[in-house]
This record gives C-alpha cells, structure tokens and sequence, in this order.
C-alpha cells in the first residue's frame, strides 16, 4: 500500500498497482475511460461517455449504490467534492474502501486535478490531458468581455453562482458571470430581477434548455450550448476549447 493525497488533502491508502476503479463521477469516468478502460468496473447511470462504457452500473452521483460498489472490491473509488455527498462517501471509507476525492473549479486547476487523480491510478498523463491543456494555453485574449448569466433549472429558476469550474470556464472565454458574487455556488433567481447582463448561456443539462424552452424568459441574447462541455472536467476539456468559443460568439 501507498499513501496518496486527495485534492480535500486526505491521505488515502492505494496498492501498489490499481486494478479495479470504481467512478461515481460522470467526468471522471470519461478520464480514466480514455485513458485506461480496462481499470473500470463501475460508474454511476449518468456516466455516458464514452458511449459503448460497458461497466456495472451503480446508480447516481448523490445516490450511490454503496453495497454494490462494495461487492465490485475495487481498488480505488474516485469522486468529488460537488458532485458527491459526504455520507455516501464516510459509508464507502466505512466499509473499507480507498475513496479519492477530487475538487475542481477553474481550467487550470482541472488539469492539475486530473493529473493528480490518473497518478493515483497509477496512470501516467495521457495525451488527451497534454493536447487539452496546450488547446486552453492557445485560446487569445477575448478582445470583449461579456456579462452573462448561465440558468442550470426552471421551475424554480437556478443559475450558476460563485466559485464555480462552470463560471471559471466562460470568464476564460470572456464572459462574466452576473452572479459570480452570490453566497451560493447555485442560487435561485427571476430573470426579472437578474443584474444588467448582455448573454444568457443555456446547457442541454441538467435542464434540458432549448431554442423553444428557455431564452423566451430572458431580454438578452441567448446561446444555446453542450452542457458537457461546460460543466465537465475531463476529455471534454479539449472539446471545449474548440466548440464553446464558437457557440458563444
């Protein structure tokens, strides 16, 4: 066994060679996914790229199948700090397994993070994370910033707020979130009452936003984009550098 440390700086005990992942983050699924499939043994039901993933499934983000992740004896359980609640995870640690915890909330920070994780794998970095992190480098200045506001629900309405991987993400592309200041990371809001803002940014999740479903409630310009590649961590990164400057132009 060796001790490794998590982004929430535990030390979490792992073999000296990882065999059996369990994912019960959609991002992180895609990661090891791309980097090493044969690791994986199970993710959650959300967990959908890449798309022929053919692992035991065991339920949502914040609703995990404890017994059945224990039954699959894996190695390594990886999760994150948003994503997932602590009782889920104190049950796993309860039970005995080795849980890795990620924290992720700018671009840069993403790719540390990811690097940091593959290695508690013992998964070295992938060229994936290589050609994202250069595709992000190489992004120019935005020539003119933008106040956006980025609704995640209706009914009640939700936005993104403070201190999120999704506002960390379009403030790189030149676009401000209004609600970068709010006490919440995810706030309720009436668009009636939103500060000024010239763009409003609607993800296919996980509200479903569409060209019917969505910017008729807002003033502003709305920009309709992949909610993956906004909001996840992973190969998508490279994804998104490429399509997201383009969705929102």
């Amino acid at each position: 066994m060796q001790a490794v440390g998590d982004d929430e700086g535990r030390a979490v005990a792992v073999p000296a060679r990882v065999r059996r992942v369990v994912s019960i983050v959609p991002s992180l699924t895609e990661a090891v996914a791309a980097t090493a499939p044969e690791l994986l043994v199970g993710a959650t039901d959300w967990c959908t790229h890449p798309a022929d993933l053919d692992v035991v499934r065991v339920r949502g983000t914040k609703n995990p199948d404890v017994e059945r992740i224990v039954e699959l004896a894996p190695d390594l359980v990886l999760a994150n700090h948003e994503e997932n609640r602590p009782p889920e995870l104190d049950a796993l640690r309860g039970a005995g397994l080795a849980v890795y915890v990620t924290d992720i909330r700018t671009v840069d920070g993403a790719f540390a993070s990811l690097r940091r994780m593959l290695a508690a794998c013992g998964l070295g970095e992938p060229a994936w994370l290589a050609a994202a992190r250069a595709a992000w480098a190489a992004l120019p200045e935005p020539a003119v910033r933008r106040r956006g506001v980025v609704p995640i629900w209706r009914k009640p309405w939700m936005a993104v707020g403070s201190d999120t991987f999704t506002g960390a993400v379009l403030a790189r592309l030149g676009v401000d979130n209004v609600l970068a200041d709010s006490p919440q990371r995810y706030p309720r809001f009436d668009p009636a009452d939103l500060p000024e803002h010239d763009l409003v940014v609607l993800p296919d999740e996980p509200y479903l936003f569409t060209a019917q479903d969505g910017p008729e409630a807002f003033a502003a310009p709305s920009a309709l984009v992949s909610g993956r590649l906004l909001t996840w961590y992973g190969p998508s990164l490279l994804e998104a550098a490429d399509e997201l400057p383009r969705a929102l132009a």
